[in-house]
């Protein structure tokens, strides 16, 4: 059986999600599990929401801009009796229901953000439905049960392969459609698996199952070495070991989940990257292969933030003091992107988030003096040659660089 994961550009509007209906039909005959994000850029719109409802601010305008978008896509796809008017309205009921100011920020985020999922797969399960297809919709949070780790779910593999593996008699006779992004933890409350988490969500299907291959659609030809919005002549990767798109993941190439490869290459899944608009292209496949040459990877993160400790006693900077520091990341659940130290000072490059930010801080001020820098670029190129390393070395406003024989990172003012 294949896995098939629709992005939020797939299934943004009408047009998009008659498209999903004819990829399928291209596959008639296949055993396939459909994953969903939400459509177009709802996830951005919910957490407008959130920040409304932290700050105290009125949210229901926001929500009726959400509602609306999808109204209109319904409009175009079915009557006015149809049943998925009553399921959507369902969503929007429920999720009112569950906004309590009272929970803690990132619970309250889970449970407001993941009804952009909910959304999108009634919508394009009854669009198939009317198309002819077998399709059984299922609650995704039924199946993948998390930690109590709001916005970066930790998946219990035992629990979650428990509750998918029974749903292959299931796909002896229907295509089944679920939603990426979201999982239960064990007190009922709704997690997320971490932004753009839906590729994650399809992974973790295909390896309880134990699918033949993932294909996740995008509005790209397949894996690029580069963002052609940055870099125009970027070009499209044949075909990439499961190391190598790890390590992309890892510096932030945005066209995969990080989480995504690990539970494919540990059951030697293939994974397929194709083109939406074009499903006739080769796309990208990622597997377990050698590749001689592969082009260099250029990957620029946005939002980043320096944080840099100075010891106040001028000793050396040692491992118990590195142990306070990496503890203090550990428990706000922050990752480091690049790090380096000198003798009285530790610097570190993280993703920025104000909240977590101060929090940190506040932390490492018991022992250190403390700086930080926002509104940083981290330019990572990997399998880089002797003209782009010296290209991006000699970059303005760089306040940071680290390089190995096969990398070199930038940290620049943006």
């Amino acid at each position: 059986m294949k896995v098939f994961k629709f992005g939020g550009a797939s299934v943004r509007h009408a047009a998009a999600i008659r498209k999903v209906a004819s990829i399928i039909k291209l596959y008639q005959g296949e055993k396939i599990l459909i994953v969903v994000s939400a459509m177009g850029k709802t996830t951005n719109a919910l957490e407008r929401v959130v920040a409304c409802i932290q700050s105290g601010e009125d949210f229901r305008e926001e929500l009726l801009l959400i509602r609306s978008c999808h109204e209109d896509v319904m409009r175009e796809l079915f009557q006015q009796d149809h049943r998925v008017w009553q399921l959507v309205n369902r969503e929007f009921e429920s999720l009112v229901s569950r906004l309590k100011p009272e929970m803690a920020p990132d619970q309250l985020y889970d449970q407001v953000v993941s009804t952009g999922e909910m959304l999108s797969s009634h919508i394009v399960t009854d669009l198939l439905l009317a198309e002819g297809f077998p399709v059984e919709w299922i609650d995704a949070r039924k199946y993948i049960t998390t930690d109590n780790t709001y916005r970066e779910g930790k998946v219990d593999w035992n629990a979650t392969e428990k509750n998918i593996r029974p749903l292959k008699s299931t796909l002896d006779e229907k295509i089944i459609l679920t939603q990426g992004f979201i999982g239960r933890n064990p007190d009922g409350f709704t997690t997320t698996l971490g932004r753009e988490g839906s590729d994650y969500s399809a992974a973790i299907f295909a390896a309880c199952l134990g699918a033949e291959s993932v294909t996740i659609w995008k509005d790209v030809p397949g894996v690029m070495n580069a963002d052609p919005k940055r870099l125009p002549d970027a070009v499209v990767f044949d075909e990439l070991p499961f190391r190598e798109a790890a390590e992309m993941t890892y510096y932030g190439a945005s066209i995969i989940h990080p989480k995504t490869i690990k539970p494919l290459a540990n059951n030697n899944i293939p994974l397929f990257v194709k083109n939406f608009d074009d499903p006739s292209l080769p796309g990208t496949i990622i597997h377990e292969t050698n590749v001689d040459h592969i082009a260099p990877l250029i990957v620029f993160k946005d939002n980043q933030c320096l944080v840099s400790c100075r010891v106040t006693d001028y000793t050396f900077i040692n491992e118990e003091q590195l142990s306070f520091i990496f503890q203090a990341v550990s428990e706000l659940d922050i990752r480091i992107n690049v790090m380096q130290n000198s003798a009285i000072s530790f610097s570190f490059c993280i993703d920025f988030r104000e909240d977590k930010i101060l929090k940190l801080v506040d932390r490492l001020a018991k022992q250190f003096e403390v700086y930080y820098n926002t509104g940083l670029m981290l330019i990572t190129i990997k399998n880089y040659d002797s003209k782009l390393f010296e290209q991006y070395r000699k970059m303005p406003g760089i306040i940071l660089e680290q390089s190995s024989r096969s990398t070199l990172q930038v940290l620049v003012k943006s």
